[in-house]
C-alpha cells in the first residue's frame, strides 16, 4: 500500500497563483452562508456544508466525524489511539446508518480495515486523498469495499481530514455511487480549498458539543440549552422552547458553565469569538 497524497503548504490552496475561477464564487458563497448562521443553529449549518459540498462534485452522501485521541492508547494500538466520538451522516438512509455503526464498533475491537489505518495516520494539520490513490487494488476486490461501499451504493470516496489540536480531528468523507465516474484531482483540490477555509467553522461545531475545550461532552439536553443561551435567549425562554422547569434549566446551565470552566454568559460567548483559548 502506497502514501496518499498528502496535501500541505501552498498545495492547499490550488488556485492561489491563478486567476480566480468562476468556482470560486460558489465557495465564497458558501464561507459567507456559514458565517450568517446563528450558533443555535450549528445543525442546520452542517447540513448546508455537507449539502454544498456533495453537490461541488457531484457526491451521493457525505459523512463528518468527530475524531478524539484515547488518553492512553495501547502501543500496538493500529489507529495510534484516535476513535470516532460523533458521527453524522448527510443522508441516514438505513443501509448507510448500518454500515456506519458496524464501523463504529469494529474500530474498538482492533479488527480494524487497513483504510482505517490509512485514515488516522499521521500528524499534518490537513490531510486530504482520493480513495483510489489512497488504497492499493486488491483492496478493492476484499470484503470491506464489498460491504462498506458496493453494497450501500458508493463506488468511490474522497476523505479529508482537519486537526483543531493535538487530540480532536474532523474527518469528512464525500461518497459517489457505484455507476458515477471516479472522483479526480481537481475534485479534490477544491474540496480542500473549501475547507481550508473553514477552521473557525470546524472549532465552533466541536465547541457546540463540547468536544474541544469543555471538561465533558455535553449531553443531548445540555447542547440544546447551549444553543439557546448564544442565540441570546433567557433562561425562562430556554426553559419554555424546551418545555423544562425553570429551575431545571438552570441547573443545566450551571452544569454547562462547569463543563466549560466559565462563570457567565458573557465568557462562554468569547470562546465562540476565539477570545478565550
Amino acid at each position: 500500500m502506497h502514501d496518499p497524497p498528502v496535501l500541505r503548504g501552498d498545495d492547499m490552496h490550488p488556485f492561489a497563483n491563478s486567476a480566480r475561477p468562476a468556482v470560486h464564487d460558489d465557495v465564497f458563497a458558501l464561507w459567507d452562508r456559514l458565517a450568517e448562521f446563528s450558533a443555535a443553529d450549528g445543525d442546520a449549518a452542517l447540513t448546508h456544508l455537507l449539502t454544498t459540498l456533495c453537490a461541488m462534485v457531484a457526491a451521493r452522501n457525505a459523512l463528518w466525524a468527530v475524531v478524539v485521541r484515547l488518553p492512553s492508547p495501547s502501543p500496538n494500538d493500529p489507529l495510534f489511539g484516535w476513535r470516532p466520538r460523533l458521527v453524522r451522516l448527510l443522508h441516514p438512509v438505513p443501509a448507510m446508518v448500518a454500515s456506519v455503526q458496524e464501523q463504529f464498533d469494529t474500530l474498538w475491537t482492533g479488527k480494524v480495515d487497513s483504510s482505517h489505518v490509512v485514515a488516522a495516520a499521521g500528524n499534518e494539520p490537513f490531510r486530504a486523498n482520493l480513495l483510489f490513490e489512497a488504497m492499493p487494488a486488491e483492496w478493492f476486490e476484499g470484503e470491506h469495499y464489498r460491504r462498506h461501499y458496493l453494497e450501500v451504493g458508493h463506488g468511490d470516496s474522497i476523505q479529508m481530514r482537519c486537526s483543531l489540536n493535538d487530540d480532536v480531528r474532523i474527518h469528512i468523507f464525500v461518497f459517489r455511487d457505484v455507476q458515477a465516474p471516479r472522483f479526480c484531482a481537481p475534485d479534490l483540490e477544491l474540496l480542500c480549498f473549501v475547507m481550508h477555509g473553514l477552521r473557525w467553522y470546524c472549532r465552533q461545531q466541536l465547541l457546540s458539543h463540547g468536544l474541544l475545550i469543555a471538561d465533558a461532552p455535553l449531553t443531548s439536553t445540555e447542547r440544546r440549552v447551549l444553543l439557546g443561551l448564544l442565540d441570546g435567549r433567557s433562561e425562562k425562554q430556554i426553559a419554555q422552547l424546551l418545555d423544562q422547569s425553570p429551575n431545571t434549566t438552570h441547573v443545566h446551565i450551571k452544569s454547562i458553565y462547569t463543563k466549560f470552566n466559565v462563570g457567565s454568559r458573557s465568557t462562554l460567548t468569547a470562546l465562540w469569538l476565539g477570545k478565550l483559548r
